[in-house]
């Protein structure tokens, strides 16, 4: 997989990534129809359950086969129980308290955790004072978003909690994740072993935990839900996510984080009439601005555009000093 993160996107990618993240922010939206009959970790065996068996039929049409190498499971495991069991069971559980484009909120302070795992675990990726600045403020925009919830300990509060553990976890994901790339193990593999995996640590604790019943799948939202949720928002985010990983690189593809949120607050309030206050929408801003500081991308362009946007244009004076002759 090539890494093109130095190029500009095309018109094609920019779709995908926009398509990705509505894929990514519709799983907010799906989860909280879904758990509106379902507990959250019979939600969450629905989404990795279905999603395995859905990417299985897409490596079998693709005839790259499954993962083989006993070894590997083992790295499943624990990235299965990173990337998928303790952040969707974590997110589905503040979604019974949270509306989906909060939740999303806080789950895209996901790039500030990776810079400190990244810092505390590699020797490549270190803190730098852009990066320091931009947790400094993506943090702040947490502080904003709980705001007055900070001194009441209740249900809302541990909800919050439970989703910035849940971006957490999605770091220490993404660190961990980068070996399957130098075992040499195909994108798709990884996503198939990971949900897979997931899917064998999900079942016992479901019948523990939620004691499931049949009755919460007889409503079709709910199952439209699940469906949704696994087919749309896991499988097929998967197909584009690594087709855009392979096009424009990683670094293109990080942009992504800066939509799901509205992509999610956008599909609450269509759909569930769900509001985002004041003190979400600051939050949020605060959050993307330390995302755009730790991406430098942004600030680059800024800084390349305001000069320009401060001199004055030499054909505009050239017209003025026309028609101050005329």
């Amino acid at each position: 997989m090539h890494g093109n993160d130095g190029r500009h996107m095309n018109l094609g990618e920019w779709a995908l990534l926009f398509a990705l993240s509505l894929l990514w922010g519709g799983s907010f939206f799906f989860a909280k129809v879904a758990l509106r009959e379902l507990p959250p970790f019979t939600v969450a065996l629905g989404r990795v359950g279905l999603a395995a068996a859905t990417l299985g039929l897409v490596l079998a049409v693709l005839r790259q086969g499954l993962p083989r190498l006993r070894a590997l499971w083992g790295a499943f495991l624990v990235m299965g129980l990173l990337n998928n069991l303790a952040p969707f069971s974590l997110i589905f559980w503040g979604q019974t308290t949270l509306t989906a484009g909060h939740a999303a909120i806080l789950n895209a302070t996901m790039p500030l955790f990776t810079v400190i795992v990244a810092h505390v675990t590699t020797t490549e990726e270190r803190i730098t004072p852009a990066k320091l600045a931009g947790m400094l403020a993506g943090f702040g925009g947490v502080v904003v978003m709980i705001g007055p919830g900070l001194a009441v300990v209740d249900r809302a509060f541990w909800a919050q909690v439970a989703c910035l553990s849940a971006a957490f976890c999605y770091a220490c994901a993404g660190v961990f994740g980068r070996r399957f790339r130098r075992l040499g193990v195909a994108p798709l593999q990884t996503a198939f072993g990971q949900l897979a995996a997931t899917t064998l640590m999900l079942v016992p604790v479901v019948f523990i935990v939620d004691r499931p019943s049949l009755q919460g799948l007889a409503h079709p939202a709910t199952l439209g839900a699940l469906a949704g949720l696994a087919i749309l928002s896991t499988a097929l985010a998967y197909v584009v996510y690594f087709r855009l990983l392979a096009t424009a690189g990683a670094t293109n593809l990080s942009l992504v984080t800066l939509l799901i949120p509205a992509s999610a607050a956008l599909l609450g309030y269509a759909f569930l009439g769900e509001r985002l206050g004041p003190g979400h929408l600051a939050g949020m801003s605060l959050i993307a601005a330390g995302l755009a500081a730790i991406d430098g991308r942004p600030l680059t362009a800024l800084s390349a555009l305001l000069p320009a946007l401060l001199r004055p244009d030499a054909r505009a004076r050239v017209a003025t000093d026309g028609d101050a002759e005329g």
